[in-house]
Parts: structure tokens; C-alpha cells; sequence
């Protein structure tokens, strides 16, 4: 099977445990696997499976990217308010969007690159750019909806099968090939490992780290389109709900926070599980409130799981057990150890 090919090794946890939800999700939300249901959790998943994999991408390359929210917005206003609901513009806004992403990518690819600004400074800034110029071309409101093409293509299905879904398994799908099977993208995965091995080794490093947040402001940029063409009148926050939930996904599939490996296939199943696990706790009544400590807990126990040391931790809790032992009556008595020694 494709996808079992594509799928590396030690990123099965997130599928297990979204077998598991999928299970559980009928105990603990009525109605939450209906047809009905899933056709309507799905686009969600598949919109953000392709937002998170540009955070993939970004991630491996050991940055992280928060010009999610402005982007994905900026994509909406203009693929509803340049075309004014007519069709027949719809492809010179979506151009518009693409040169929009690519001068996204660039400036928060040169500025971490050339100038030494640090990936969370940079992308920052570019996503506060982003929201002036969404406020610039809206003036705070936005009412205008989406051409009817983009609309129907957006909420149509092919044998029965949403087209965002067919989209996101599509572009899954293509990414990883190129990573996994492609000379750009195994030097891809070195230059993320190890930037300076990498430059030893004669990789263009600069331009793998700027080419990366280009390729990742297109897939905000993508579904950014899906959004608009769903919701039909996204407004101006519509890319809000993105910036954690992409991050989670990331964390959830096991790509690696130090950079180098990872996973766009475990990603894309940890933005179903996320999605999944929305609808679930919703369908319990829990306030969207939930949703945002969920995601927050995620985030921080992956980093948590990646940067703490784990190893000196035991060894440290090794030690100090067998410092401590008991004695034959039963109480606790410690050994004696020479003056300036280290348990």
C-alpha cells in the first residue's frame, strides 16, 4: 500500500490513537461517526492537514512559523474580494494569492537567514504585516462572498469523497514523495538535521531554508482558498483557528522539534485526530474554550517530551534509589558516601 510505504518508521503512535478515538468517539459523543457527521468534520481535517504541512516543513528546517493566521486570512480577502463574486476573476486572484505567499515566504526566509532574526521574531512580524494589509484592503470589514465556482468546487464531493479531502490526500501525498524520494528532498531533510554539515557537505543551505517557508506560506495559501470557498464569507479572523491546531498536528504526528526528520503523512492523520477530537468534545458540550487547552497541552507536552532530558532524569532517579535502601527492621537508611562524592 502507498501509504504504508510512505509512512516512516516511529511515527505509528498517532495512528494508533486515532483508531482508538474513532472507536471511543460513539461512547462519548451520540452520532459523532454518523455519515452526516463525518462529511462534515472531514473538509475541516483536510484544510488543515495541508495548512499543518507547511508547518511541517518548517518545523523540520528547526523553525516555527506563526504568519499561519495572517495568511490564511489575506488568502480569503482576496479570493473574494478581488473577484466580487464573479468567476471569470477567480483565476487572476488566485495568482494574486500565489505572489502573495511567495513574497510572505521570502521576506521571513531572508530575514532569518541573512539577518539572524529568529524564526518566532520573523514570522511574527511577516503575520503582523499580513493583518495591516488585510485591514488595509477590508477597512475592518469583510461581507463580500466567494465566487459560486469556487463555492461549488469547495463543497463538492468526487465518488462521494469531499474535494478538499481528495486535495489534502493529494498534496499529502506528493510532499512526502518528494521528501522521501527526491535528491531536493533528502538534502532537504540534511540541511534540517544539520545546517552546518550540511553547508560542509556543499548543500545551498540559505536557499533550502528560504525555499522551505515559500513552500510553506503556498500551503497556508492553499488552503486558504478551500477555506474561502467552504465558508463562502470567511471574514477577516478566519485563519485564527489555525495557528495552534497546525502546530498540534505537527507535534501529534512525532515530527521532530530539533529539526531534520519528519513525517507530512503523520502529520495530515494528527490533523484528523485533532479534528476529530473537536467534534467529540463539542458533542459533550464542552465549551470551545476546551478546544484551545487541548491544543496548548499538546504543544506543550511534545515540547516537553523533546527537550527535557529524559535520560538524565532517570539516571538521577536511579541514583538516589540506590542511595536508599532498608534495612532488615524495615526503616530507611541511607549508605555513607566519601566527602564530595556524586550519587
Amino acid at each position: 500500500m502507498l501509504i504504508a510505504r510512505l509512512r516512516p518508521k516511529g511515527y505509528g503512535a498517532i495512528w494508533v490513537a486515532t483508531a482508538l478515538l474513532f472507536v471511543v468517539s460513539p461512547l462519548l459523543a451520540t452520532g459523532s461517526l454518523g455519515h452526516s457527521a463525518l462529511l462534515s468534520m472531514l473538509p475541516f481535517a483536510a484544510i488543515l492537514a495541508i495548512a499543518a504541512i507547511g508547518q511541517t516543513l518548517v518545523i523540520q528546517q528547526r523553525g516555527l512559523d506563526l504568519s499561519v493566521p495572517g495568511m490564511i486570512t489575506l488568502t480569503t480577502i482576496i479570493v473574494t474580494k478581488y473577484p466580487n463574486g464573479s468567476d471569470s476573476k477567480l483565476p487572476a486572484a488566485i495568482g494574486l494569492v500565489v505572489l502573495a505567499c511567495i513574497c510572505s515566504g521570502l521576506v521571513s526566509g531572508i530575514a532569518i537567514t541573512r539577518f539572524g532574526i529568529t524564526p518566532l521574531v520573523a514570522t511574527l512580524g511577516v503575520n503582523a504585516l499580513l493583518m495591516g494589509a488585510i485591514l488595509q484592503i477590508t477597512n475592518g470589514t469583510a461581507t463580500v462572498s466567494s465566487p459560486n465556482g469556487l463555492d461549488n468546487f469547495a463543497l463538492a464531493k468526487t465518488a462521494g469523497v469531499p474535494n478538499t479531502v481528495l486535495i489534502a490526500i493529494g498534496v499529502v501525498l506528493v510532499v512526502s514523495v518528494v521528501i522521501r524520494s527526491t535528491v531536493i528532498g533528502r538534502r532537504f531533510v540534511a540541511v534540517g538535521a544539520s545546517p552546518a554539515a550540511a553547508y560542509a557537505a556543499g548543500i545551498p543551505v540559505r536557499r533550502y531554508q528560504v525555499a522551505t517557508y515559500v513552500v510553506a506560506s503556498l500551503a497556508y495559501g492553499g488552503a486558504g482558498i478551500l477555506i474561502a470557498g467552504y465558508l463562502r464569507t470567511p471574514g477577516i479572523s478566519s485563519g485564527n483557528d489555525y495557528l495552534l491546531p497546525t502546530i498540534a498536528a505537527v507535534v501529534l504526528g512525532g515530527t521532530s522539534l530539533a529539526g531534520g526528520t519528519g513525517s507530512v503523512v503523520a502529520t495530515a492523520v494528527g490533523a484528523l485526530f485533532l479534528t476529530q477530537l473537536e467534534q467529540v468534545v463539542l458533542g459533550m458540550g464542552a465549551p470551545d474554550a476546551v478546544q484551545l487547552v487541548i491544543q496548548g497541552s499538546i504543544i506543550a507536552a511534545g515540547m516537553a517530551l523533546r527537550n527535557v532530558p529524559w535520560r538524565k532524569v532517570g539516571a538521577g532517579l536511579r541514583g538516589v534509589a540506590g542511595v536508599v535502601h532498608t534495612d532488615s527492621s524495615g526503616r530507611d537508611a541511607r549508605t555513607e558516601l566519601p566527602e564530595g562524592s556524586d550519587p
